[in-house]
């Protein structure tokens, strides 16, 4: 019984030292997981389609002195509310607030945001130019569209960190007054 404990012994010991040496490498090969040698592990990026498809309504649209300088000329400002679907949001509400100068149809940038089911809300940003007129893939009863580039600018949740962007296409319908109809697409890079 002396002669096991002792060998049991000697085999703790020589276990803890296996243990304990300063080295995290394994019968000599590569080390095994991360070392604080090596830093902070890097987030893995993921680019994804993305896609939105909303209808929004007209809260506000007013004259803003606030939207005004010499270089934009924006006279009113543009307050949308909207809901719709979106990849990687689900069901979202969304809301759009920009200056824009009436006369030419130039606007931006945006501020706007779309909130997901979970709370998660991701920030994007476009500017350009509303155009009277429709395009041959629009509805009969467009009066004017924008089909202008938008950027991701991050979000929280699972938005955090996350760049991207694509284009708009996006209209004013006759039938639908108070409302207007957007169709984005392009790329999001989310962080894993």
């Amino acid at each position: 019984m002396k002669t096991l404990k002792k060998v049991l012994f000697l085999i703790t010991g020589i276990c803890l030292l296996v243990a304990c040496s300063k080295s995290d490498h394994f019968w000599g090969g590569e080390p095994l997981g991360n070392t604080m040698k090596n830093g902070p592990v890097k987030p893995v990026e993921v680019t994804l389609p993305f896609k939105v498809d909303l209808v929004g309504e007209y809260i506000a649209v007013f004259p803003d002195q606030e939207c005004w300088s010499e270089e934009t000329q924006y006279d009113f400002r543009i307050i949308v509310d909207a809901e719709g679907t979106g990849t990687h949001l689900g069901k979202i509400t969304g809301n759009f607030n920009f200056c824009a100068n009436w006369s030419t149809g130039f606007y931006g940038p945006t501020v706007t945001h779309f909130t997901a089911a979970n709370g998660d809300i991701l920030f994007v940003s476009c500017q350009g130019q509303v155009i009277d007129g429709r395009l041959p893939d629009h509805p009969e009863d467009v009066n004017s569209y924008w089909k202008d580039p938008f950027v991701i600018l991050g979000g929280t949740g699972r938005f955090e960190g996350a760049t991207g962007g694509g284009m708009t296409d996006d209209y004013n319908r006759d039938s639908y007054p108070a409302n207007s109809f957007h169709h984005w697409k392009g790329t999001i890079t989310l962080l894993k």
